[in-house]
C-alpha cells in the first residue's frame, strides 16, 4: 500500500510535541519575514534620507538656515538629527558665555556622540531577533527531530518485525521538524548579515559627518552668530 508522504500529511501525523515545535519555528520565520521586510526598507529610507542631507549640508548653504529648518520641523534625517543636536549644544554653550572654542567644540561633539548612539540604536533595533532566529532554530528543529525519532521508536517497539515501511513515516515525520528549522534559519541568517554590514556603512558614514562637522565648528567657533531666533 502506497503512503501518503506529502508535508501537510506528515505534519498532522506527527507527534504533538513536534507538532508544538513545528508551529512554534513557523511562527518564528514568520516574525523574522516581517522584520527582514521592514529592515529591507527602513535602511533604504535611512541611506537615501542621509543623502539628501549631506548633500544639501555640502552645498554651501549657512549652517544656521540649516539649522532653523531643523528646528522648524522634525529633521528626517539621522544626519540632520545629529546634526541639529550639535548645533543646539554649540549655541546653548553660547548662550551662557562660554567663549573657549574647545569647550564649545566639545560640547557639541559630546551631543552628537549622545544623538549618534540614539540613531544607531533605532537603526539596529530587531537585528538582534534576526540574530537569534538564525542561531537558535536549527537547534530547536533539532530537538523536535531527536524527540520524534524517540517516539516513532517507541511506537515501534511493540511490533513483532519491524521493516523500513513501518520505520520510514516516523522517521520523515520528525525530520520535517529539522527542515523548518533551517528554513527558518537560513534567511534570517543571510539578512543578519547583510543588514549588519549596511548599519556599519551608515554608522561610518554618520561618524565621518560628525568629524567633518566639528572641523567646521571649530574653524568658526569665535566667529558663529548666536542662534537664531
Amino acid at each position: 500500500m502506497n503512503q501518503d508522504f506529502s508535508i501537510v500529511t506528515l505534519v498532522l501525523h506527527a507527534s504533538l510535541v513536534v507538532q508544538v515545535v513545528m508551529v512554534g519555528l513557523l511562527l518564528a520565520s514568520l516574525a523574522s519575514w516581517t522584520v527582514i521586510f521592514g529592515k529591507l526598507f527602513g535602511l533604504r529610507k535611512v541611506r537615501t534620507d542621509n543623502d539628501v542631507f549631506e548633500r544639501e549640508f555640502w552645498a554651501g548653504r549657512n549652517l544656521n538656515d540649516l539649522f532653523a529648518d531643523a528646528t522648524k520641523k522634525v529633521p528626517r534625517s539621522a544626519m540632520e538629527r545629529i546634526f541639529a543636536s550639535g548645533m543646539r549644544e554649540f549655541f546653548k554653550l553660547r548662550e551662557k558665555r562660554v567663549v573657549d572654542p574647545g569647550a564649545l567644540l566639545d560640547g557639541a561633539r559630546r551631543a552628537m556622540r549622545a544623538s549618534f548612539q540614539r540613531e544607531l540604536d533605532t537603526i539596529e533595533s530587531n537585528l538582534s531577533f534576526l540574530a537569534s532566529v538564525g542561531s537558535v532554530s536549527p537547534y530547536v528543529g533539532l530537538f523536535g527531530t531527536v524527540w520524534g525519532i524517540m517516539h516513532a521508536f517507541i511506537g515501534l517497539s511493540n511490533l513483532q518485525q519491524v521493516t523500513l515501511a513501518t520505520v520510514a513515516p516516523g522517521i520523515a515525520e520528525a525530520l520535517v521538524a529539522t527542515a523548518i528549522g533551517l528554513f527558518a534559519a537560513i534567511p534570517a541568517v543571510i539578512a543578519y548579515n547583510r543588514f549588519a554590514r549596511q548599519i556599519d556603512r551608515i554608522a561610518t558614514q554618520l561618524e565621518s559627518f560628525i568629524e567633518e562637522f566639528s572641523n567646521i565648528l571649530q574653524r568658526n567657533a569665535g566667529a558663529m552668530p548666536a542662534s537664531p531666533r
